[in-house]
């Protein structure tokens, strides 16, 4: 069976929109979109930054009729505060003088005509998981990249996904050498928990269901 792939709009949007996610993996993560999406429920997003990945969640939504979730403060992680490798002073709020990625992201989704499609919570992850009460169908782990912020994000949603739901996290990395190890973490430690089973891998990117 072909994987399926978003609208072409959508994708030209997606490489065109501010963000870090390679094409390959965006198109993992939108398969996994479609296919939790048959479970009825929403498509969570930790981590919407500029919304590049969130416009994959969005047609997976749109195509498959629930709703995309992202849960960001838009204040920027660790990473991308000046002076670091990923900063872009170009969502700098001039008036407060910290980052703002918010209006980039809506300036995204309405670009791509996507908005009716995507509910976005603004605050910081675990505030929002603590009062979230509705079962997910995918939660795709893509937030701050430090032990303490990647634990709470698995710690906060992964009670909230539903039986045969899917996990995704991006930027695992088994060699410390690629990357930060935080997101390897919580991927080993959820498929040492028993509850997961390992789905495909695609770059950094990785699938688990639930069982």
């Amino acid at each position: 069976m072909n994987r399926p792939a978003p609208e072409s709009s959508t994708r030209a949007a997606f490489e065109a929109a501010k963000g870090f996610m390679p094409l390959e993996e965006g198109l993992a993560l939108y398969a996994a979109a479609v296919e939790a999406g048959a479970l009825g429920l929403p498509l969570l997003e930790v981590g919407t930054y500029c919304g590049r990945s969130t416009l994959l969640l969005a047609d997976a939504a749109r195509r498959t009729g629930v709703t995309a979730l992202t849960v960001d403060h838009h204040r920027g992680s660790e990473e991308q505060q000046p002076g670091w490798e990923y900063h872009d002073p170009e969502v700098v709020d001039p008036v407060v003088g910290r980052m703002d990625t918010l209006p980039t992201f809506r300036r995204t989704l309405h670009a791509a005509g996507l908005e009716e499609h995507v509910v976005a919570l603004v605050g910081r992850s675990p505030q929002v998981a603590a009062v979230w009460g509705t079962p997910l169908g995918l939660v795709f782990i893509d937030g701050g990249h430090t032990e303490e912020h990647a634990t709470a994000d698995y710690e906060g949603w992964t009670p909230h996904l539903a039986p045969g739901g899917l996990l995704v996290i991006h930027d695992v990395f088994p060699d410390p050498a690629d990357g930060g190890q935080a997101p390897h973490h919580i991927h080993e430690r959820a498929l040492a928990s028993g509850e997961y089973t390992s789905g495909p891998a695609t770059g950094s990117l990785r699938v688990l269901r639930r069982g």
